[in-house]
């Protein structure tokens, strides 16, 4: 089996200048897009491009997980004439305001940020610097020009807690109690951005995403993690003994809501949330099953206890958005996830 690194060729040409003039593209929007070389955000791109919106990207193509694939990402947007380039770290306020100033009018989509619950306990400092410190130099970027019209920005289901029982997590329902690192930064920037749009009348919205898998998805997610192991006969370790559950939500459908919402601005002054998930959620044993199904491989498991920062279960109640915009998630995990084996096999050429 070939590695990503070898799967992968490097996109050329990352001095860290923008590509190209920052303007129209003759879309519909101009969209500043933060974490462009990201999972989410490579697909939002492709589908604002396909749209007819104009798109810079914002990226610093970090090494938290192999760059070689966001690199390939990159090459493929640089690809549409619609589409800029500009790395960067998002924690560069004056770098950040200068090309939001410099864009015009334009919707900022916040997408950049530190994952990872468990590596957030060994690295802290990322966190701090990425998700606070970064969100901070977003809303800075967003107050100072004039010409942004709304920001809608990455949260996570994280910020629910630990929670149990069977009904869905909703906006409403407290947010107080983070057990990672990770959660209480993504918890902070929703603060943030609540504080920014009461003292300077801004348009906001923050995105609640849950588990989002799809095609060039993230490595250092298990379904991805555990597809590499099948295919080369290694154990996988599932945690929490197989007992946990999560809301899977297949990549098409978080962009469409993603979308939604961009096409159904706050209004100035406002801050809201919205949960964007599956709406139910599925075993982790499940997940491995299909996931098996779809490699025709039988995993060799291997169970542990819950980790640190782990939560057992995480239930999107998608009533607001769906309200708003008519959100209806199409892809079930028995259609998504073969979906991605079928990707992962071709593009690591197994």
């Amino acid at each position: 089996m070939e590695t990503a690194v070898s799967a992968h060729r490097p996109a050329q040409d990352r001095s860290g200048a923008t590509h190209g003039p920052l303007r129209r593209a003759g879309g519909d929007l101009q969209i500043v897009l933060t974490g462009a070389a990201g999972f989410i955000g490579f697909h939002l791109a492709q589908r604002l491009l396909a749209r007819g919106d104009g798109v810079i990207g914002v990226d610093e193509l970090n090494a938290y997980y192999d760059p070689a694939l966001k690199a390939a990402r990159v090459d493929k947007l640089c690809a549409h004439p619609g589409f800029r380039l500009a790395r960067m770290d998002i924690a560069d306020a004056e770098a950040l305001r200068a090309l939001v100033q410099e864009a015009g009018p334009c919707a900022v989509v916040h997408l950049a940020a530190q994952a990872g619950v468990r590596n957030s306990l060994d690295h802290p400092f990322e966190y701090q610097r990425c998700n606070l410190a970064g969100h901070l130099s977003v809303l800075e970027a967003c107050r100072h020009a004039p010409g942004v019209s709304q920001l809608v920005y990455a949260s996570s289901s994280s910020v629910y807690g630990d929670r149990h029982g069977d009904s869905g997590f909703r906006e409403e329902d407290a947010a107080d109690a983070p057990v990672s690192l990770y959660a209480a930064t993504k918890r902070g920037g929703e603060l943030m951005s609540a504080a920014y749009a009461k003292l300077y009348g801004m348009a906001q919205t923050g995105l609640r995403f849950f588990t989002v898998y799809g095609p060039w998805g993230r490595p250092d997610m298990a379904y991805f993690r555990f597809a590499r192991q099948i295919l080369a006969g290694e154990p996988i370790e599932v945690y929490g003994e197989g007992a946990m559950a999560r809301d899977f939500t297949y990549i098409d459908d978080i962009v469409d809501g993603v979308l939604g919402v961009l096409d159904h601005p706050a209004a100035l002054g406002e801050h809201r949330l919205f949960n964007i998930g599956a709406g139910r959620p599925i075993g982790l044993m499940r997940m491995i099953e299909i996931l098996e199904q779809a490699l025709g491989r039988d995993a060799i498991k291997r169970f542990r206890p819950m980790q640190p920062g782990d939560v057992a279960v995480t239930h999107a109640d998608i009533t607001r958005l769906a309200a708003l915009t008519g959100y209806a998630p199409q892809t079930p995990l028995e259609v998504g996830l073969p979906r991605f084996a079928a990707w992962y096999q071709d593009d690591y050429k197994i």
